[in-house]
């Protein structure tokens, strides 16, 4: 079976170099990269946080595993070159991230199980937290699970009467410029989850989150039609690649 079901990646766990006869030959044949990783390993393991690290190195830190017999630098810097970021190559989609050389189909799905899981932890931040003392958090979990989205998302945050989070759901997804929102099935959802409050966030994926006159008045509708049956609507956080937009900080709602 040697060979059948093998991708780029090979085992996930990293292979030990094959037993030499001569200690002289195995060093010669000993590729080089095995060296930076264990220096590199070394740094983090005496780090005291990963921000002394560029992102470069931290995608290497997670290619190693990924990519066990190879030299992981240059497909690291090449998908940063491609995509911006640490936070923007874990948000791309499977096929781009394929597009970069060395990169295939194992690789792109194990980084976005990462990043999979990396929302998960940044919700569970906020899960069942009063969720308005902990707005950082809620913000950094909605950049985490929507600024890199190739098409929009509306996303709600349902609150209980403490304001602590009892629901986070994807309601619509649309184009890259459109998502549709129908006002009385938020509401609905609202109500069968028994929340008394929601937080109305989306993505723009053009990157800036400016509210639209149509994003505006949608809210307002959405906001009177939760006064009449108790629930409020404590702000719609509309999310860039670069940054976010909070319609109660700009005063809209």
């Amino acid at each position: 079976m040697t060979g059948q079901n093998e991708d780029e990646r090979g085992f996930f766990a990293e292979r030990p170099e094959p037993r030499m006869v001569r200690a002289d030959a195995a060093a010669k044949d000993k590729p080089h990269y095995l060296g930076h990783r264990e220096r590199l390993r070394e740094r983090f393991a005496g780090s005291a946080s990963a921000d002394d690290f560029a992102d470069y190195e931290l995608l290497e830190l997670l290619l190693f595993r990924l990519i066990p017999r190879a030299d992981t630098k240059p497909v690291a810097k090449a998908l940063l070159a491609r995509f911006g970021t640490l936070s923007e190559v874990l948000g791309a989609p499977v096929a781009r991230l394929q597009e970069v050389k060395g990169v295939g189909a194992a690789v792109a799905l194990d980084l976005k199980v990462i990043a999979a899981a990396a929302r998960r932890m940044a919700r569970g931040e906020i899960k069942g937290r009063e969720v308005l003392s902990s707005w950082e958090q809620v913000l950094d979990y909605c950049r985490a699970a929507m600024a890199f989205e190739e098409r929009e998302q509306f996303r709600i945050l349902f609150l209980d009467k403490k304001n602590a989070l009892i629901a986070d759901e994807v309601q619509q997804t649309g184009t890259v410029d459109h998502t549709p929102v129908y006002p009385r099935e938020v509401i609905k959802r609202a109500l069968e989850l028994s929340s008394t409050a929601i937080i109305l966030v989306h993505n723009h994926p053009s990157g800036d989150p400016t509210p639209s006159r149509a994003d505006i008045e949608m809210t307002r509708t959405i906001l009177e039609t939760g006064r009449q049956l108790g629930i409020a609507v404590h702000d719609h956080i509309i999310i860039g690649k670069k940054g976010f937009a909070s319609m109660k900080g700009l005063k809209l709602i």
